[in-house]
């Protein structure tokens, strides 16, 4: 065998060994799994965990495609460790601290509705293109730490802090992280905050009965102020989700509002983490009291400093990112257009159409504006 006749056997071998490994490549897929119901949120959670979907072979800033078992899919879609996306737009997300990969729409309508989805749903997820949205997770990925010895204060740790701007009644609201749900290792550090401070009424924007009753049948639960306040009709529960643009959200937050004015101020507000939910309730209220569109973003933002250490002159691109989020509340709540001009809003009235569609009406409006600002 000479060497020009070797040369082209071994060329057709090496080809054909190459044609094989191609035919060969595996799909990541998860095959046809379950779905579960994410109580919180109403969304749809897939039934494997963050870490065996990522073991099978997905990544943070992948591009996936899902199709359930009704015929109901959607195709290109991001994977992403938090909420990096326009609000109302479709992602899968692995968010730290929760167990499941939830497919939602940001701060959008519930997914479990939208897919009609039932217990005996199945989905499969599947990758469409690997890393296509790699260059958004990796600007805006955003992580904490849970560990106290990592945050300079304790109330930089339970985001604990007053809320302040225009005429809004001094020492009289408050926010924080959860004082009752401790999976963020908060809990016990935000309730003697609030004891400290003198909480006597609690807007609790995140949980409902069963899920309070299993914090307070927890073997870790030490919030034994929080739930005096709850034992004596002071805590609220409002079970919200994030999508602030739905009636049943406007309707909840403005009831409740209402609520509180029979009840002795200092107020406390939060979810989870106090940081959107918590976030757009004080920038409604702050509203309310005329406050100008930058006190609202500066309370907005400062915990987002608190979890993550994102500031305007240090991190611009991820700061603006957030902001967006307050952006779209004042901009829908003034029913603009994003991209308005902040500055020429009437944030207040805003406000008052908001309490509107909550199905409120002026007298009521007035007699929560009188309770925010002592006026």
């Amino acid at each position: 065998m000479n060497k020009r006749t070797f040369s082209i056997i071994l060329a057709a071998f090496l080809l054909i060994t190459m044609l094989a490994g191609c035919g060969s490549k595996t799909e990541v897929t998860t095959g046809d799994v379950g779905v579960v119901y994410d109580e919180e949120f109403g969304n749809v959670y897939i039934e494997p965990t963050i870490d065996e979907f990522n073991a099978m072979g997905f990544a943070f800033g992948d591009s996936v495609n899902i199709t359930f078992d009704n015929g109901k899919s959607y195709e290109d879609i991001p994977y992403y460790s938090g909420y990096y996306c326009p609000v109302g737009s479709m992602l899968a997300c692995g968010y730290p601290g929760y167990p499941h990969v939830v497919i939602a729409r940001n701060y959008g309508a519930s997914t479990w509705e939208e897919f009609e989805m039932t217990e005996q749903s199945r989905v499969t997820v599947t990758l469409n293109e690997k890393g296509k949205y790699l260059a958004v997770q990796e600007l805006y990925a955003l992580k904490y730490s849970d560990e106290r010895n990592d945050y300079d204060s304790d109330i930089i740790f339970a985001n604990y802090r007053e809320v302040v701007g225009g005429n809004l009644k001094s020492g009289s609201f408050y926010r924080s992280a959860s004082p009752c749900d401790n999976q963020h290792k908060r809990a016990a550090c935000t309730n003697a905050l609030a004891e400290q401070t003198g909480i006597k009424f609690v807007l609790n924007l995140s949980d409902n009965e069963k899920k309070y009753a299993a914090y307070t049948e927890a073997e870790d639960f030490s919030s034994e102020y929080y739930d005096s306040l709850y034992s004596s009709g002071n805590v609220l529960l409002l079970g919200l989700n994030a999508n602030y643009r739905s009636e049943a959200f406007a309707k909840t937050v403005s009831e409740a509002l209402l609520t509180a004015t029979e009840h002795e101020t200092p107020c406390l507000i939060h979810c989870v983490e106090g940081k959107d939910r918590t976030g757009f309730l004080c920038a409604l209220i702050l509203a309310l009291a005329d406050a100008d569109v930058q006190e609202i973003i500066d309370d907005y933002m400062i915990t987002y400093y608190n979890y993550y250490g994102v500031t305007k002159e240090k991190t611009p691109d991820r700061y603006n990112a957030v902001q967006g989020n307050v952006n779209d509340f004042l901009y829908f709540m003034c029913g603009a257009q994003n991209g308005t001009p902040l500055d020429s809003l009437d944030i207040k009235k805003g406000a008052e159409n908001y309490l509107r569609l909550g199905g409120l009406n002026d007298e009521q409006t007035a007699q929560i504006e009188a309770y925010l600002t002592g006026k």
